[in-house]
């Protein structure tokens, strides 16, 4: 039934273009395209170019299809119907193929930017903090502080022989994570990704949800990630957790998630296609 259903409202759509369906949805709730772009969080110019059909001006398939279903949603449209038909009008202006990214994105938007002094106060704490640890770490281990009396300790990372004549080591550090450890992916909130292996074949394509996980393969041949929000993803290998892939201002992908990328990756990389940060998209 449900079926039925949607090839009604499909048939429905077809009517009429995307854009022309959306901007009467749009208009019928009595919304500006400013109103929509600030809802979805896309930048108001692909919303005008979704409206007119110059498809050519979006990010790329993936990113345009994914902007329409956001904005079908805000305006209580089906989702699936408008995804469907974007599809096909794609395909009949030959945009069947999977496009790079080529067009910049706007800046991001400002009142979604911490305030300067915000980030200057967390700064201040950050460091009164630090100093305070130091301070407390430098009174606790000065040789003032240790009682003669008491029997010799072995200091974490201090190797010595025991009675015995072995030798033993105490770390004062988490263990490294293993490169053929378990890496799982947990969305700090709604964030579209893309996993496909080194081969392009895709293993994992969703918008998760806030709190889903997703376990990489094992036996995935290189493994690599596409998603305009890779700051909205907690990167774990065995439960330990591993510097986040990138930012909310760069768009990524090419990027490798197995465990041994994840551990060879070094500050001074940088993700691969670099743009604006995009909304959180399905296809």
């Amino acid at each position: 039934m449900a079926e039925e259903e949607l090839e009604q409202e499909s048939t429905e759509l077809n009517l009429h273009s995307v854009g022309e369906t959306l901007r009467h949805a749009r208009e019928q709730k009595d919304l500006d395209l400013e109103a929509i772009a600030k809802t979805t969080r896309i930048p108001q110019r692909h919303l005008s170019s979704i409206e007119a059909g110059d498809f050519g001006a979006l990010p790329g398939r993936t990113y345009a299809i994914g902007f329409a279903k956001s904005y079908a949603r805000a305006v209580g449209l089906s989702d699936a119907a408008i995804g469907s038909q974007l599809r096909e009008e794609m395909d009949e202006q030959g945009h069947g193929a999977y496009q790079p990214e080529t067009s910049g994105y706007s800046p991001a938007n400002p009142t979604s930017i911490p305030p300067k002094a915000l980030a200057l106060t967390a700064l201040g704490i950050g460091a009164v903090v630090l100093v305070g640890y130091l301070v407390w770490r430098t009174l606790f281990f000065s040789p003032s502080g240790i009682d003669p009396t008491e029997p010799e300790t072995q200091v974490a990372g201090e190797v010595r022989d025991n009675q015995d004549g072995q030798s033993l080591a105490t770390e004062n550090s988490a263990p490294t994570p293993s490169s053929s450890g378990t890496v799982m992916l947990t969305a700090r909130e709604n964030v579209w990704l893309k996993i496909y292996d080194q081969a392009g074949d895709r293993l994992f394509e969703k918008e998760m949800a806030q709190g889903e996980q997703y376990t990489v393969p094992a036996d995935a041949e290189g493994p690599q990630i596409l998603t305009g929000r890779p700051d909205a993803l907690a990167v774990t290998i065995d439960g330990q957790a591993v510097p986040d892939l990138g930012t909310a201002e760069r768009t990524i992908s090419d990027v490798g998630i197995s465990a041994e990328a994840l551990l060879a990756r070094t500050d001074a990389e940088e993700p691969a296609n670099v743009d604006e940060p995009g909304q959180t998209v399905n296809n």
